[in-house]
């Protein structure tokens, strides 16, 4: 297996466009030419047969072949069979829970971290490429065994990150402050707030952040910090002092 490879997008659809079509050149050269079929996990949401519908018509539009794992009698075979995976968004809880009910987190782990097949993630499936689902926005409509994720990159992601709205009335905690609690628990590891339209490319141990917005960087114990598309984020992937 070569490297990892992860495509990790904040969001399915910016406004204005359709299903992926803000990252479909992203998407392309990730891919590349050499994968043919994409194994796509439609768990995160309900209508999984209209999900998997959506998803085929658009990488069909791109040039790849896509098959559904819910479509599968054997899910982890379809993974250990598969070019590339991608997991879709909807409710993290309910997609987390679904891989660990499949037996699907290790086989997932050692076909992207072993073998070096590309992962694609977008809201919730970049959600739980990242260590653990603590940093999502998502309702716990279901119980997961554990809130521990695949661990692709060794911190979490916020997808769809929002910063506070200076007109707004709204009393409620804003996102940062809602990041900013996690950090107070011991041991927590660093959290990239990924704007819509903004996604996190990781080749082996280099990660780059794309798309047209920035990101939002927040470290245990430190102040966050503000990130342009084109930033070198490589240094998330090898430090391990940065969650002490």
């Amino acid at each position: 297996g070569g490297p990892r490879r992860l495509l990790l997008v904040s969001n399915s659809t910016l406004h204005g466009g359709g299903y992926l079509s803000h990252c479909q050149q992203h998407i392309k050269s990730f891919l590349g030419e050499k994968v043919k079929r994409v194994l796509f996990v439609p768990y995160a949401l309900h209508d999984r047969d209209a999900y998997a519908r959506t998803a085929r018509e658009k990488f069909e539009s791109l040039g790849y072949g896509l098959d559904s794992i819910h479509e599968s009698c054997d899910p982890v075979e379809a993974v250990r069979k598969s070019e590339a995976i991608f997991i879709g968004g909807g409710n993290t809880f309910r997609l987390l829970k679904a891989l660990y009910d499949n037996s699907l987190i290790q086989e997932i782990r050692k076909r992207v971290l072993e073998d070096g097949i590309p992962y694609m993630g977008s809201s919730a499936g970049t959600n739980v490429a990242t260590i653990s689902i603590n940093t999502t926005n998502d309702m716990p409509i279901v119980y997961p065994p554990s809130l521990q994720a695949l661990g692709l990159v060794p911190f979490n992601i916020n997808p769809h990150y929002l910063d506070p709205d200076v007109k707004s009335t709204h009393m409620g905690e804003t996102r940062e402050e809602r990041i900013r609690q996690y950090h107070e628990e011991p041991n927590t590891p660093p959290v990239l707030g990924l704007r819509e339209g903004a996604m996190l490319l990781v080749e082996g141990d280099k990660a780059t952040l794309q798309g047209v917005t920035g990101a939002r960087l927040f470290l245990r114990g430190k102040k966050p910090s503000e990130h342009e598309p084109g930033t070198d984020f490589s240094f998330l992937l090898t430090d391990s002092n940065l969650q002490n």
